[in-house]
């Protein structure tokens, strides 16, 4: 009889060594699960994003209300969570109005609409007028929300050859630094220039060989300033150099395209009247909205950047992409 208790008793404590074993085992594994899930770090991208539909440029007069949901964000393919879309009102505009010095002078009548155009913005916004003179910038007005102050701080261009710059995009670099101060918020840029890299000739010239162009670009991507360029002919385009003019467009189209902008060209001639490409920017910075969404992606490099909306008529312009260092 005691024999039996005594087998009975060691094989009911080999049973509990045996439960124990098990929930040790899961306690242990579920630890290692939770520090793998801890070492999945995530991270916030913000995106400047301008969402318009057709028919509200074609009657060049902003809708009053616009749905923003149903938006699809992909990052090199792979969709991803959106955390907040911040409208006009939410995240003021700091616009940075930068021209290229050289310019013919036809550009000066242009100048009362261009100042027109910066006491339309919403208040609030901030603005920087500069210009690219030779290689450096030469800031005639600081960041500012007095906008009639930097309405007065345009002037007239020179016009000569003595301020052309090997290229306008080290200027562009230049004026997106001056970003860096500034809270963050939506961005952009107008740019006035003919778009050609004298750099090194032709072939540096050319849209994807430019270096500097490069530069630019990754430049505003880091920063989300979404440039908006204006083709102007300067002293050395004026004289209708086609190849010139074809491969300064395209340099700008290429900037504007990749940092979520839109380029404006009137055929191979500088603009007789800006005014349409400001109703078009009024329309396109009034709808620019700040996006941000939540990124799995921590390896260092660029990444390419899709957003779509299930609206039927609306388009969205945004970067192709940014640099994550």
């Amino acid at each position: 009889m005691g024999r039996r208790l005594i087998k009975r008793m060691k094989a009911r404590f080999a049973a509990h060594l045996v439960l124990l074993a098990v929930v040790l085992t899961f306690f242990v594994l579920d630890a290692a699960a939770q520090r793998r899930g801890s070492d999945n770090r995530v991270r916030t991208v913000a995106v400047p994003i301008s969402i318009y539909t057709k028919d509200e440029l074609r009657r060049g007069k902003p809708e009053e209300f616009l749905v923003v949901d149903n938006l699809i964000v992909k990052e090199n393919g792979e969709e991803k969570q959106v955390l907040s879309i911040r409208s006009v009102t939410d995240a003021p505009l700091s616009l940075a109005v930068v021209i290229q010095d050289d310019v013919s002078s036809a550009f000066n009548l242009q100048i009362r609409d261009l100042g027109a155009f910066i006491r339309s913005l919403p208040q609030g916004s901030r603005v920087m007028v500069a210009y690219i003179v030779g290689g450096s910038l030469q800031v005639r007005q600081r960041f500012t929300t007095d906008l009639d102050r930097a309405a007065r701080a345009l002037r007239i261009v020179t016009s000569s050859s003595s301020a052309s710059p090997r290229n306008p995009y080290d200027g562009v670099v230049d004026a997106l630094n001056r970003f860096d101060a500034l809270p963050a918020g939506r961005r952009a840029m107008i740019l006035i220039s003919d778009g050609v890299d004298r750099t090194l000739g032709p072939i540096a010239a050319s849209p994807s060989q430019s270096t500097d162009l490069d530069r630019a670009i990754l430049r505003a991507q880091r920063r989300s300033v979404s440039i908006f360029s204006i083709y102007h002919a300067t002293v050395h385009t004026e004289n209708g150099n086609s190849q010139r003019i074809l491969l300064g467009q395209g340099s700008l189209l290429k900037l504007s395209d990749d940092t979520g902008g839109r380029a404006f060209f009137q055929g191979s001639i500088s603009p007789i009247n800006f005014d349409p490409f400001f109703k078009d920017l009024s329309i396109l910075l009034n709808r620019q909205f700040l996006l941000t969404y939540l990124s799995d992606n921590m390896r260092r490099g660029y990444y390419s950047v899709e957003i779509t909306s299930s609206s039927p008529g609306v388009k969205i312009e945004h970067p192709r992409g940014y640099y994550y260092r």
